[in-house]
């Protein structure tokens, strides 16, 4: 499954690469992808050999979001049904969140809506200068739920306000200003720059590094299972709304939502 939806390469130093590989759909996250992410973080978290991972997308993009057809399908489904996608999106933001190991983001493409909580679950992400970022949930009648207690915990609520809400397209040195990036360095050199954040993991203790990054954790926001309960209750509540059926109809059929 991993081989088909996202693909992870490890080096002989340790480092492990997480590739999101649906490039001919911009990286949409798939049920298959999001499984497929979740499962990955535990293996390389579990690898007592590994140092660190690089998470990147294939193709022009980083990450679209959720993929249009899997979210038409939960406003298709029942409760039930919305809740169990809602949480099978959560658990794979939580896996990655609390893998025990730095992880390391290489953004080499634009990034919408949840692309951007994949962003926000990285220790550290690293832009090309010429991305573009944006959380599209509400042009859509959707909420960035689930992945906003990672938002709130990068950027703060007041920097997430700016731009969590709106819809409003921003570019990389402003999501730098925002603290959602590290660095935004020209295409020709992201390279080099993940090399510059991965190299100081490769001469520290690695079980050290687990450690600091969960006691760093347990200091900061709040993200437990109550969070991640009411974020799950709050996605699947969104897709109930006439506006989500709308704004992604309107969506899928090229034209502008009632509310435009």
């Amino acid at each position: 499954m991993e081989q088909d939806v996202i693909r992870v390469e490890t080096d002989s130093r340790g480092v492990a690469t997480i590739t999101l590989n649906r490039p001919g759909r911009h990286n949409a996250m798939s049920a298959e992808m999001m499984d497929a992410l979740a499962a990955a973080a535990a293996r390389l978290g579990a690898d007592p050999g590994l140092r660190a991972v690089v998470l990147t997308g294939a193709g022009e993009s980083f990450c679209a979001g959720g993929d249009l057809g899997w979210m038409m399908a939960q406003i298709q489904a029942d409760r039930a049904q919305r809740m169990a996608e809602a949480r099978r999106l959560a658990g794979m933001l939580r896996a990655l969140n609390e893998m025990p190991k730095p992880l390391i983001g290489r953004i080499q493409g634009n990034a919408y809506g949840g692309g951007l909580g994949l962003i926000a679950v990285c220790d550290i992400a690293v832009a090309a200068a010429e991305v573009r970022l944006a959380f599209t949930e509400t042009r859509l009648g959707l909420i960035p739920a689930t992945i906003g207690p990672y938002v709130a915990a990068r950027m703060g609520e007041g920097k997430a306000r700016r731009v969590f809400m709106s819809a409003r397209p921003f570019d990389a040195a402003e999501a730098v200003a925002l603290d959602l990036l590290a660095r935004a360095v020209p295409a020709g050199e992201l390279d080099a720059a993940v090399e510059a954040e991965l190299a100081p993991f490769l001469r520290v203790a690695p079980g050290a590094v687990g450690r600091a990054k969960a006691l760093l954790r347990s200091l900061g926001a709040r993200i437990d299972d109550q969070v991640i309960e009411a974020t799950i209750s709050r996605l699947a509540d969104s897709w109930e709304t006439e506006e989500a059926r709308a704004g992604i109809a309107a969506f899928l059929d090229k034209r502008p939502p009632p509310w435009a």
